[in-house]
């Protein structure tokens, strides 16, 4: 990640953190990056940010940069992320929680509603994409 932070922007211990804590339910300071749950991640290829960067974000309260992120969007919620991780921590829930957040904002106008697919777009699609995009845009 190429990203130059600026010192004015991090926060850590900011309502924006513990809204992230409470909704995740995990503790993101135990995280001391030994990037397991990035190396692991089947999708790492895919993601502009990497798990285990989007919880050191998180830990420094880098709000703006967290919810733009594709990388919240891109995550399958396989689940390898959380079994790699040596402090137990949960660590698809917090994009859960991110993707929550920004879904609760509702200042996301890129929605797909796969009710509007054709049937034989939903027959083209990978019953895990389908489950998936409903887990993601149901809360």
């Amino acid at each position: 990640m190429n990203t130059t932070l600026c010192i004015s922007s991090i926060r850590p211990g900011s309502p924006f953190v513990a809204l992230i804590e409470k909704i995740s339910g995990q503790n993101l300071l135990a995280c001391y990056q030994c990037g397991k749950c990035s190396a692991g991640c089947p999708m790492a290829p895919h993601m502009d940010v990497l798990p285990n960067q989007i919880i050191r974000l998180a830990q420094l309260g880098m709000k703006e940069k967290l919810l733009t992120t594709r990388s919240i969007w891109v995550c399958v919620s396989c689940m390898t992320c959380n079994s790699r991780c040596p402090k137990d921590i949960r660590i698809a829930e917090v994009f859960e929680a991110l993707r929550e957040m920004v879904l609760r904002d509702g200042s996301r106008d890129d929605r797909l509603d796969v009710r509007e697919l054709s049937p034989e777009a939903r027959g083209a699609l990978p019953p895990i994409a389908m489950i998936s995009a409903m887990r993601k845009l149901t809360s």
